[in-house]
């Protein structure tokens, strides 16, 4: 019998010999065999001869297997039986932690209430781990708060609304159409009124700083074993000033083949998110975190287009990277909406690192063609469809993906969040 060396012999491994008496599969072969298991990166099996191996289970020396089909079992019973069992255990800890699913967070905006929202039931199915409204949650388009109520209400009686309610925790912020009015801000006369259905329909606690303060603006740090992640949502309506329509001394770009609405603002008082949610938002950007998410229901990384977006506040644009700057904020990413058609945006400054803008909108709306964007690097996306980002710390890896009504992965952008970071 061919013997064990003196190093394998050390008490501080669990060793036993057995011996197969109906199998002869030498070391070398299992550990090939071993190989097609989807867990084969947490067990080893080192062959020491044609007929002794090591056991590991995430790179723990558990057993030393001696086996011969001539050979005897010296081992006590005991002895092998608590090995086994040992292995067993951490056999199924590595499984499990192989097991391990990215946090997945699902995104969309533009979901229109009288529309079946089959699309709710498919994020649903998917099993996210939180789901983001971004706006446009109903189009009340209303200063009469009952109709605005009714509309919540049909919302909350939807049967693919209810299933997503069920599956998933909810987070939301609004855009103008659940806000009130079309292209609204700061001068909607029944904003309070509207904030507090708002408020009511999403369960916000009766004890809550969003009911206290103005506007809904908040946050939300996500923990894991692994690290936080931070979600803050914004509000750009409740102190968004008045927009700049378009008359005869703005001239606009021939590139162009739309009616433009509305102009960049250049004034230096001018602002979308208030003094107040400027100081909070700089407040949270200095938490410690391993990557944000900032929810913001205009989109925020696209160029100029004559529509409602960060680019008609550049200002406020040129701000929000100076406070990015100025905390030294990493691995900020937004998510953003409005739009009616979804795309992924990458905009590169010389304040901060790259700042990715995904956009999905279009829960149930579409819209007949997307609008000039230099900053665009994929998509668009025309179809109804929805967001979603995978968070896998692992690989310090957040995936960048819309999805549509049809269950296809449209968008699939893999960004390593390290390496949004100050050089």
């Amino acid at each position: 019998m061919l013997k064990l060396p003196d190093y394998l012999r050390k008490p501080s491994f669990l060793t036993f010999e057995f011996i197969w008496q109906l199998l002869s599969i030498p070391s070398q072969i299992f550990s090939q065999i071993l190989q097609f298991f989807p867990f084969s990166h947490y067990v080893t099996f080192q062959s020491v001869s044609i007929f002794n191996f090591q056991f590991s289970v995430l790179n723990f020396p558990l057993s030393i297997i001696h086996y011969s089909p001539f050979g005897k079992l010296r081992a006590s019973l005991f002895t092998f039986l608590s090995s086994l069992f040992t292995a067993f255990l951490l056999l199924l800890s590595s499984i499990y932690a192989y097991g391990q699913k990215p946090l997945k967070i699902a995104f969309g905006s533009c979901g229109h209430q009288d529309k079946p929202l089959s699309i709710l039931k498919t994020i649903a199915k998917s099993k996210p781990d939180y789901f983001i409204y971004l706006g446009d949650n109903i189009y009340g388009d209303t200063r009469d708060m009952a109709v605005m109520k009714a509309k919540y209400d049909k919302l909350a009686k939807n049967k693919n609304f209810k299933a997503l309610k069920k599956a998933t925790t909810i987070l939301a912020t609004w855009d103008d159409h659940d806000f009130g009015e079309n292209d609204a801000g700061k001068n909607y006369p029944f904003k309070e009124q509207s904030k507090k259905l708002f408020l009511d329909f999403f369960g916000e606690p009766e004890i809550s700083q969003r009911r206290e303060r103005p506007g809904i603006y908040t946050s939300q740090i996500i923990e894991t074993k692994e690290g936080k992640i931070q979600i803050i949502l914004l509000d750009t309506r409740t102190f968004r000033d008045e927009l700049r329509h378009i008359d005869s001394t703005f001239k606009a770009d021939t590139i162009f083949n739309y009616k433009l609405d509305y102009a960049p603002i250049l004034s230096q008082d001018s602002t979308l998110l208030g003094a107040a949610q400027w100081r909070w938002l700089e407040a949270q950007l200095r938490n410690k975190v391993d990557l944000r998410i900032i929810c913001s229901s205009t989109q925020f990384g696209i160029s100029y287009n004559g529509y409602e977006a960060w680019a008609n506040f550049p200002r406020e644009r040129e701000k929000m990277l100076d406070v990015i700057q100025r905390t030294r904020a990493k691995s900020v990413i937004f998510i953003s909406g409005d739009v009616h058609y979804g795309e992924l945006s990458k905009f590169i400054n010389e304040k901060t690192y790259p700042i990715y803008d995904l956009t999905s909108s279009g829960l149930t709306q579409t819209w007949d063609f997307a609008t000039p964007n230099s900053k665009r690097i994929a998509g668009p996306v025309m179809e109804n469809h929805y967001g979603q980002l995978l968070i896998d710390f692992k690989t310090e890896t957040i995936r960048l993906q819309i999805i549509n009504h049809k269950k296809e992965v449209k968008i699939d952008y893999p960004i390593q969040w390290k390496k949004l970071d100050f050089e």
